[in-house]
């Protein structure tokens, strides 16, 4: 808990950041990579290109300057960052170089208005949500049973394209065999080496069931767009793996992971790429054959943006309580099939009435998240039953609002 001294210090802190918290995140990350440019492995450089991260963290500060003494909020945040950390490989001596450069940062950008009183609250209101996160870190490995980091080299068995932009590729170890257990709604951090040489993780939700005899990732080629340029690691994959090309994975971790064993009703909304956490716990039901109510609704900007349609209405036949929708932005005249509903997710209190006290689960770009946890709020479903997977960098910023 924040002391009683810090804590008028760090209220007063909100203000302040919301106007100069960018400009302390450029800084802080300048001054960071030029001493320890090892780093900038850890960060992704597309991100940090766009000016992303640094807006994502300056978010982020505010949002924990102002939660800082909602326990309540913080836990589930928490544990979804350490899960993240954890498949990057965070060691506790990174905090320390972390929280020297941010603290500096702060001074820096603040002048005469960052004092000693001010410098220390923050001091002690960082160390007191990172030794929070390396604790809950230490208990991933330990029960991973893998050291920080630790990866592993797979073979791909199949590819399979899922669509104009998305591929499917199948992971087994070299003699064949499945990686291992994971829970559905899990991922896997991949390692890519850049043609400038500098490696890359990036994080790929698990989308099959674990019952099968690999591990399967599936991965959109993110294209440019506007000022985002296209996304070198995802072109990268999508370019160079085939059958028998090998790659470097991660232990999977992640916390977006429904009870399969259940009765209740759960929902699964998605959106873009946000369907393959999805399809694989879909996939992990339909094994089960439960019997318990499941709304599968995906989003897509044309046709060709709905993937696994096949394993879909596969699992519809050992699902007898399923519903399927799913909704596209660009929709030809007459090209309307069963379930197919034009324009964004919207979804009406008659299609929501079977699922009111469901669990809720939501996946894709952020802006689609906000207008479904609004809409979802806005229909009475209590904020308890609704859990949000966040990859990109506003991760603690947009779990908290």
């Amino acid at each position: 808990m924040l002391s009683a001294s810090a804590r008028p210090y760090i209220d007063a802190s909100v203000p302040v950041l919301r106007e100069h918290g960018p400009s302390i995140t450029r800084r802080f990350y300048a001054d960071l990579f030029a001493a320890e440019p090892a780093l900038l492995d850890l960060f992704n450089t597309g991100n940090q290109a766009s000016g992303a991260q640094q807006g994502a963290l300056a978010s982020a500060l505010v949002a924990y300057a102002a939660n800082i003494d909602d326990a309540a909020a913080l836990a589930p945040v928490v544990e979804r960052i350490a899960h993240k950390h954890a498949s990057l490989g965070i060691q506790p001596a990174q905090y320390w170089t972390v929280g020297r450069y941010l603290l500096a940062a702060i001074q820096k950008v603040l002048g005469e208005a960052a004092t000693p009183a001010l410098l220390a609250a923050w001091d002690e209101a960082y160390w007191l949500l990172a030794t929070t996160l390396i604790a809950a870190e230490a208990r991933l490995y330990a029960g991973a049973g893998d050291r920080a980091g630790a990866l592993r080299e797979l073979v791909v068995s199949a590819v399979q394209r899922e669509s104009d932009n998305v591929v499917s590729y199948c992971l087994q170890t070299a003699d064949g065999q499945s990686p291992g257990p994971f829970v559905p709604g899990q991922y896997v951090s991949v390692a890519v080496q850049l043609p400038s040489g500098q490696r890359q993780l990036r994080q790929y939700s698990l989308s099959d069931a674990p019952g099968r005899p690999y591990w399967r990732i599936t991965v959109q080629r993110e294209l440019a767009r506007g000022e985002r340029p296209e996304g070198t690691v995802s072109s990268l994959l999508h370019a160079g793996l085939k059958v028998g090309s090998r790659l470097a994975v991660g232990t999977p971790f992640g916390n977006f992971t429904p009870a399969l064993k259940r009765t209740r009703p759960l929902a699964l909304l998605s959106a873009g790429v946000g369907v393959t956490p999805m399809i694989g716990v879909l996939n992990a039901l339909a094994e089960l054959g439960s019997a318990a109510p499941i709304l599968f609704a995906h989003a897509a900007r044309d046709v060709s943006g709905l993937a696994f349609r096949g394993e879909l209405a596969r699992a519809a036949s050992s699902l007898p309580n399923l519903t399927s929708l799913a909704f596209c932005e660009s929709l030809p005249e007459g090209s309307i099939g069963e379930g197919v509903q034009p324009g964004t997710m919207v979804l009406t209190r008659e299609q929501l009435a079977p699922f009111a006290d469901a669990d809720f689960y939501l996946c894709g770009p952020l802006e689609f998240m906000r207008a479904q946890w609004s809409a979802l709020i806005g229909s009475g479903v209590s904020a308890a039953r609704i859990q949000r997977e966040v990859f990109g960098p506003d991760l603690l910023e947009h779990l908290l609002g």
